[in-house]
């Protein structure tokens, strides 16, 4: 028994390094589409996507589903929520990301959790634990620092944590009922019709669409972008099923590591004195929030195991 239950976990745990890795690289590859703008990036990214999933369940004769969701409006409409708040973090982070701002991005995954319990207690009025209040005090207290040191309000953060942790709270709804490639599908699908008009309005302005105006490799990127999409979100799915989603919550961290870093190292920005203090305060918190999901863990299987 026990053979066949550590590959599973090994397997997940790569599963979880492979997905937060690959959004960790982000950075260099939506860099790598410049001067193409972010709402261009965006439309491309969900057209492909779409027909990335149309080719897959064409492939696994996977369609049944689609006629099922027929009168279930609640589930519509929560996909169509999360559908709306991850295109407003693609186009945020794309655009941070191409306007040399990745550390923004970094910032704003580092955020995260703490705005994910926060959510838990305003939304679903979770009462959280010691350790979790006092990261969320220590969270307030970077935004604080950063506003006030860097001498403007920490937006693009702010906006990316919160709309990828109202993503969450979303799918957190309606994830049980759609598995990862039927929910991308369904929440590509609906955000085609508005990629469209996206494609028209910049076709229209005078810069025009940059789509085959930029050689063979920057058009294939953008065409890959859809790949780029949904291989880690498979690979995320893959690692849900196996490991425990406090281990999935730890390793999440690796995302914004790796996102610094190539923001430091590759794209060589600058990041002054006052963000590294508000990333080290940041960093409290989420050692706080750690070491909460640990002990908690820890308790949970003190419970399970037999008398």
């Amino acid at each position: 028994m026990s053979a066949r239950v550590v590959p599973q976990s090994t397997r997940g745990v790569l599963a979880g390094f492979a997905a937060y890795g690959t959004w960790g690289l982000f950075p260099l590859f939506f860099d790598a589409l410049r001067p193409t703008g972010p709402w261009e990036i965006l439309a491309h990214r969900i057209v492909w996507t779409l027909l990335l999933c149309v080719v897959v369940l064409l492939v696994m004769r996977d369609w049944r589903w689609i006629a099922e969701l027929r009168g279930q409006r609640r589930l519509l409409a929560g996909v169509t929520v999360a559908a709306f708040l991850i295109a407003i973090n693609w186009v945020v982070y794309v655009a941070a990301v191409t306007s040399g701002h990745t550390s923004d991005a970094a910032l704003g995954y580092f955020l995260n959790p703490l705005v994910t319990v926060a959510l838990g207690v305003v939304v679903l009025h979770e009462r959280l634990r010691a350790l979790q209040w006092a990261a969320v005090a220590v969270g307030v207290v970077a935004g604080l620092y950063l506003a006030i040191a860097g001498g403007r309000i920490p937006f693009t953060a702010l906006a990316l944590a919160g709309s990828f942790a109202g993503y969450g709270l979303a799918k957190n709804k309606v994830g049980a009922r759609l598995p990862a490639l039927h929910s991308l599908s369904l929440e590509t699908a609906i955000l085609t019709p508005p990629a469209l008009v996206i494609f028209g309005v910049v076709a229209s302005t005078s810069s025009g669409l940059d789509f085959g105006d930029h050689g063979g490799v920057h058009t294939a990127l953008l065409c890959l972008s859809g790949v780029a999409t949904a291989v880690p979100l498979l690979f995320f799915a893959a690692a849900a099923r196996r490991i425990p989603l406090v281990t999935v919550g730890l390793i999440q961290f690796v995302t914004p590591i790796v996102q610094l870093l190539c923001a430091v190292l590759v794209l060589h920005e600058h990041l002054p004195a006052e963000r590294w203090i508000g990333f080290g305060i940041v960093w409290i918190a989420l050692i706080l929030l750690t070491t909460d999901s640990l002990l908690q863990m820890k308790k949970t299987r003190g419970r399970l195991k037999p008398a």
